[in-house]
Formats: structure tokens, C-alpha cells, sequence
């Protein structure tokens, strides 16, 4: 049996690990636009220079899984093409290819490798007394501002967002405030509409939708939204918001064959996370290894624990959440919080390399 994992996040180094170990006899290869597995959790830490978010796929992959460095162009028809026309047939697939950033002009995104890397340059360049500002209120913004102003405290750091720690309760979320503020974190209440080019070559003016405007060296953007189109231009039906649709098995419901898990795909009630993603890419490999043994797949469900943010090195906010994700009051903080957030981070990076969990 064939089989090719397109992405190597959270759920398709998840999905081809476990499968390795169910279906030994399986031909895996595992596609991705660069040789390494990216901890998308600590993309803050590689961004402020406090740790490394890149691990190579050899050593994330047991040696009968065969990792390619390329872009897949399109899916279907019981193949994959790359960009550069090659062809690769398979009996399943597995979409793994997780989100992306849409940035306004002007910032730039920190929620994919490409961007964290270029914002920790330009981080490293900037003088004393310079003004960086995050946009973002979300898990992403804050752990990003609460990082940068950890590690450069000789710099002003601004977070902007219209909820700053929105998604967790009333409690936790002033818990998450009275954090930044300690680390100096200027948090603004408001929407950015435009970023304007200053008179340097990274200074900038950031204007808000109050009409607002202040300046700002460095501005990134801390929204995760986007969806690569690979599933929309392969055919696959989509919805609104460019995932995939899937059935309870996590099969496309326009080829059976492909499986579509994590950011990709559209599962009801999962949120953007590798608490979703690395789940659904081990039930796809369990799905298949079924399939492969003659017995019917079983349904996916959705289960969560809590939701988690750093803030800086010694300090996180842990919110507990009910299985279907709504908030309970309960939370943790402080250094018992962030050592449970570092445990919640290495387990996301075993599980995917090794298949168990989920």
C-alpha cells in the first residue's frame, strides 16, 4: 500500500508515525516544503531568540518513512504532482497541510517559519528604545509579546488587538493582563486598519480603526487565518473558509481516499492548534490501518483539556476546558502553569514523532 502525507506539522508527523507502526508493510512518504518538523508552539521562542522551533524530519521519522523537501502543486486522481511535474501515485492520501498568516502590508507574519525567521533578524537589528508592536489578541499575539518583551526589555512592545485573551474566562484572561503588564506590555484595545511605511526602511506608522496612529520599528502580525488552497485547487470540495469538508472518518467527502486532518481540514468544533491536530492525524492513521484490515473506520470526536499561553520564560496562564472545549472557570498560573505548558509542548513534539497518543 502507497501512501503519501502531504505536510509534516503536528497532525502529518502524527499521522505518519502512527501508521508506520500499524501498518509496517505501508510505503509512506512524507512531502513538505522543508526538511524540517516545525514546533509551531514555540515560533515566539525562535522569533526573540529563547529557543529553537526546527527539528530535521530525519530525526523525526523511523527509517522506513521516506520524507521529499517539495511543494504539491495538486491532489487527485490517485496521485500527487509537485511543482516541478513529478508525479507521485498513491492508494490514500493524507492532507496534513495545516494554516498560514495573511498580513497586512507593512508587518510581518509570525505564525509560519518563513516569517518568524525573518522577524528574529529584524528583532536582533533593532537599537535600544525601538517600538515593536504585535497584532493579535489571541494565543499567537500574546505569547509572541510577552516573549519579545522578556528578551528585550530595552525595547517598547506594544500588543493590539480588539480582545486581548478573549477565549479564556473572565478570570484567567486578567490574569493574562496583569502579565503583560509586569513584562511592560502596552496593550491597545482596537483593530489596526493600515500599517504606513515610515522614512526608514523598517519604521513604520500603525493606525487603528478608533483613528488612532503611532509609530512602530517592527510591526508583526499574530493572526493565524489562512488556509493553503492546494484542497480548493485539487477539487475538493471546501468550505467557506477554503478546509476541507470531511465526513465522521475524516475522509474527504469528494475522494475517499484522501484523508484531510488538522488546520486544514473542517471538522466541526476544532479549533487551530496542535491540541487538534496531532489528535485527528493519529484517528486518520487508525481509519486506515482499519480500512487496510478489512474492518469499517470509526467516527472522530472531538476532545479537549484546556488551552494554554506563555508568557514569557517563568510565567503561562493554563485555562481548563470542558471536552467539547467550552471554558470552565478553573485555571492556573504563574510557574506551576508554564511548567505545565512546557510538558503540554514537548508531549505535542513526542506524540508526533513517535505516533503514540491522540
Amino acid at each position: 500500500m502507497r501512501v503519501v502525507v502531504v505536510g509534516a506539522g503536528y497532525a502529518g508527523m502524527s499521522a505518519a508515525n502512527r501508521l508506520a507502526r500499524k501498518v509496517p508493510s505501508a510505503e509512506i512518504t512524507v512531502i513538505n516544503p522543508r526538511p524540517d518538523f516545525v514546533e509551531r508552539v514555540r515560533l515566539h521562542q525562535q522569533i526573540a531568540g529563547t529557543g529553537a522551533a526546527a527539528t530535521p524530519l530525519a530525526s523525526m521519522l523511523p527509517a522506513g518513512v521516506t520524507s521529499r523537501v517539495g511543494t504539491v502543486d495538486r491532489i487527485g486522481d490517485g496521485a500527487v504532482v509537485l511543482d516541478d511535474g513529478e508525479r507521485i501515485d498513491f492508494d490514500h492520501a493524507i492532507l496534513a497541510v495545516g494554516s498560514t498568516a495573511l498580513p497586512m502590508p507593512g508587518t510581518v507574519p509570525v505564525g509560519t517559519w518563513e516569517g518568524a525567521e525573518q522577524a528574529r533578524g529584524a528583532l536582533a537589528a533593532l537599537p535600544a528604545g525601538s517600538t515593536v508592536t504585535v497584532v493579535g489578541g489571541g494565543p499567537t499575539g500574546i505569547e509572541t509579546a510577552a516573549e519579545v518583551a522578556g528578551a528585550r526589555p530595552d525595547v517598547r512592545v506594544r500588543l493590539v488587538g480588539s480582545s486581548v485573551a478573549g477565549s479564556f474566562s473572565h478570570g484567567a484572561r486578567q490574569r493574562v493582563h496583569a502579565s503583560l503588564r509586569q513584562l511592560r506590555v502596552d496593550v491597545v484595545d482596537d483593530d489596526v486598519t493600515r500599517v504606513a511605511e515610515g522614512s526608514g526602511r523598517s519604521d513604520g506608522v500603525v493606525r487603528l480603526r478608533s483613528g488612532a496612529a503611532f509609530p512602530s520599528d517592527l510591526t508583526l502580525w499574530a493572526i493565524v487565518a489562512g488556509i493553503p488552497d492546494l484542497a480548493a485547487r485539487s477539487g475538493l470540495a471546501v468550505n467557506a473558509e477554503g478546509r476541507a469538508v470531511v465526513d465522521e472518518f475524516l475522509r474527504s467527502v469528494t475522494d475517499e481516499r484522501v484523508f484531510v486532518v488538522g488546520d486544514c481540514a473542517a471538522v466541526p468544533g476544532a479549533r487551530l492548534s496542535c491540541q487538534s491536530s496531532a489528535p485527528q492525524g493519529a484517528h486518520a492513521a487508525n481509519n486506515l490501518a482499519r480500512i487496510v484490515a478489512g474492518r469499517r473506520p470509526e467516527p472522530y470526536a472531538v476532545r479537549y483539556v484546556g488551552l494554554g499561553v506563555s508568557l514569557g520564560r517563568k510565567d503561562a496562564v493554563v485555562q481548563f476546558t470542558r471536552r467539547d472545549d467550552t471554558l470552565r472557570r478553573a485555571y492556573i498560573a504563574g510557574g506551576t502553569a508554564g511548567v505545565v505548558k512546557e510538558i503540554a509542548s514537548r508531549g505535542a513534539k513526542l506524540g508526533a514523532r513517535t505516533g503514540i497518543g491522540g
